[in-house]
This record gives structure tokens, C-alpha cells and sequence, in this order.
């Protein structure tokens, strides 16, 4: 049989610690589950497990986003031809997710994601963001089913606030409401007149810069579309987890021809990582189910550990971090740093 290189052996480690935790915290619930334990359901050292993850709420993001990631979708989904349809099948996907009365393996997994993400500033801000960033995505494409309604990211996030609120829900009081009620609410937000007018230009704009620099990105993958990302021309930004908000500003700003890349960077890549991967499998799960593709937001999302920012110039990433590049024939001929980055450059 063949010796395993360092790489392989590292990589089935790291599946067997995903799996072994993956039981535990199904079974155990977080907060009682023990990496002694899972090590020793991975026959592996407790040293092992941390020199993959810091802790074990990184471990339990990984898992949840591994799942989320890996979760089968429909051959044939139920797309929306105009907002309202399009939300009420996005409700529907998001709503056969949840947790069973009599599955309570699965609520058990799920059950302390919040209240996680809630213990410290360090991981609510990104999901605040993060839930910012897919309400703007849904938003977008939303409006790409009906050109002529103006802004509807107001519509994508009272949408959201009633998914995640039923998905809490389903969580801590199992069996409670009725799911297609959920759905028929979600609907109604399309015939909602919320107030929602985009501003166009940010009141901060960085400056941009006329460059000359080599273009040579690695290999990545959309997390949106699951296909190797383009990136031979067009926009890209690489932001923090406390900016992607300014995502929006770029995918508008930016010319019809033009390829839009979004990497989102974190100075905690081992949890925080895993956290973004997780929201964006959730929300993709949902979109690939409810639109067409032609009406998908014009945008890759990448999750980058740091080599995707490297090839940008960014050699140290952290959270506030918002800077843009324009590619134009496999060279960076723009470049702006700072706030309003993502809007300059285009």
C-alpha cells in the first residue's frame, strides 16, 4: 500500500476529526461536548484536533459549514418568475431545512450557532455583516426578476428577519408554527412599499490609483456558483468581514462586462472563516432553489486564507481591511485602499 505524503495524511486527519466532532456535538450537544473525546473518537492526539482548529467553537463552525457545503440540492427547483414567487420559493428551501419535531439529532447540532455567534463582538459583528452581505445578494436578485422596482434589499431583509427568527424557533421550541404560514409571510413582503432608495455614490470615496502591476491570482472557488473563479478582467475586492457591506457598492458600481470578485478575509481565517462559508452555503442553498440563474446576483465570493489578498497586495489582512483592484489583460491597471474602495475603482 502507498505511504500517504505529509499532505494526505493531513487532509484524512482533518476529515476524521470533521466526523468524530460532527457525532459528538450531534449527540452531546456544544457546550458539552469534549475534545478529549473527539480525538478519541478520530483515534487521534488532542494535539491533533488543535493543530487544525484554535478551539472547539472553530471546530464547530467547520462542521456546520462542511454540512451546509455538502448538502444535496434539488435537480429540479421551484424558480420564482417575479419577486413574489421568488421569495415565496426561497422561504419554502429555507423552511425544509429545519429540524423535525422527532429529529432531534439535527436540532441539537444546530441549537447553539447562535447563541455562539452571540457570545463575543468577535464573531456577532461578522455575522452581522455577513447577514448584511446575503440580504443585499437576495436583494439584487430580487430586482433582477423586475428591472423597473427599485431598490428591494429592504424586501430581502424583513424576509431574512423572518427565516432566521423561524429557524431559531425551530430550534429552542420544536414543532412550534406552521411553516407555511412562513412561507405565505415571506411572499407578502413583495407588495410591501418599504422605503429603500440606494444613495449611489458613498459620502467617503478613497482615492484611486493608475497602476502597473502582475496580475497572477490562485486558483479559487466561487462559493456562489461552485466553479473556478474568473478573474481575468473586471473588479476585485478584498474586504474584512467588518466591510462587506461595501460588496453592494461595487457589484452596482461596476460595468455590465465587467467580472465582479468579492474575497472576504478575516485575521481569525481558522473560525471566522468557517463562519462566512457557513452563511454563504445556507443563502446559496436557497437561491440556487428559488431563481434562475440569469437572475443570480454578478458576483464570485471567495473565502481566502490570505493567498487570494497576497496576489491583490494585500500581504496582512484584518477584518476592516477594503481594498479594490481593476484588471484589465491579466495586469492591475487601478487600485484603491480604504473606505469607498469598492465603488472608486469601478
Amino acid at each position: 500500500m502507498a505511504r500517504l505524503t505529509r499532505a494526505e495524511a493531513q487532509e484524512r486527519n482533518r476529515a476524521k476529526v470533521l466526523a468524530a466532532a460532527r457525532a459528538e456535538f450531534a449527540e452531546r450537544g456544544f457546550r458539552e461536548a469534549k475534545i478529549d473525546v473527539i480525538a478519541e473518537r478520530a483515534e487521534l492526539t488532542r494535539g491533533a484536533v488543535y493543530s487544525n482548529w484554535p478551539g472547539k467553537r472553530a471546530l464547530y463552525f467547520a462542521v456546520l459549514a462542511e454540512d451546509a457545503e455538502n448538502a444535496p440540492l434539488p435537480r429540479d427547483p421551484e424558480y420564482g418568475l417575479t419577486p413574489r414567487e421568488a421569495l415565496g420559493a426561497f422561504a419554502r428551501a429555507w423552511v425544509a431545512r429545519l429540524p423535525l419535531v422527532n429529529d432531534r439529532e439535527a436540532a441539537r447540532l444546530g441549537l447553539d450557532l447562535m447563541p455562539e455567534v452571540l457570545a463575543a463582538e468577535q464573531t456577532s459583528r461578522p455575522f452581522a455583516q455577513l447577514t448584511r452581505f446575503t440580504a443585499s445578494l437576495l436583494g439584487l436578485a430580487l430586482e433582477n426578476l423586475d428591472p423597473v422596482a427599485g431598490r428591494l434589499v429592504r424586501v430581502a431583509e424583513a424576509a431574512l428577519t423572518m427565516l432566521h427568527g423561524a429557524s431559531q424557533l425551530a430550534a429552542a421550541a420544536p414543532g412550534f408554527g406552521e411553516p407555511f404560514n412562513v412561507v405565505t409571510a415571506c411572499e407578502s413582503f413583495a407588495d410591501l412599499a418599504l422605503s429603500d432608495v440606494w444613495p449611489g455614490q458613498p459620502p467617503i470615496l478613497a482615492p484611486v490609483v493608475a497602476v502597473d502591476e502582475p496580475w497572477n491570482p490562485p486558483p479559487a472557488m466561487d462559493l456562489l456558483g461552485r466553479e473556478p473563479v474568473r478573474t481575468g478582467k473586471g473588479v476585485v475586492a478584498i474586504l474584512g468581514l467588518h466591510r462587506l457591506s461595501a460588496a453592494e457598492e461595487m457589484i452596482r458600481a461596476a460595468s455590465p462586462s465587467d467580472e465582479v470578485t468579492i474575497a472576504f478575509v478575516t485575521a481569525e481565517p481558522a473560525e471566522l472563516s468557517a463562519l462566512g462559508r457557513l452563511v454563504i452555503a445556507e443563502f446559496r442553498s436557497g437561491l440556487h432553489q428559488a431563481f434562475p440563474r440569469s437572475a443570480w446576483p454578478r458576483v464570485q465570493i471567495i473565502a481566502d486564507s490570505g493567498a487570494f489578498a497576497g496576489a491583490v497586495g494585500v500581504p496582512s489582512a484584518v477584518d476592516g481591511t477594503e481594498v479594490a483592484v481593476r484588471v484589465r489583460n491579466g495586469r492591475i491597471v487601478r487600485r484603491s485602499e480604504g473606505f469607498g474602495a469598492c465603488h472608486a475603482v469601478c
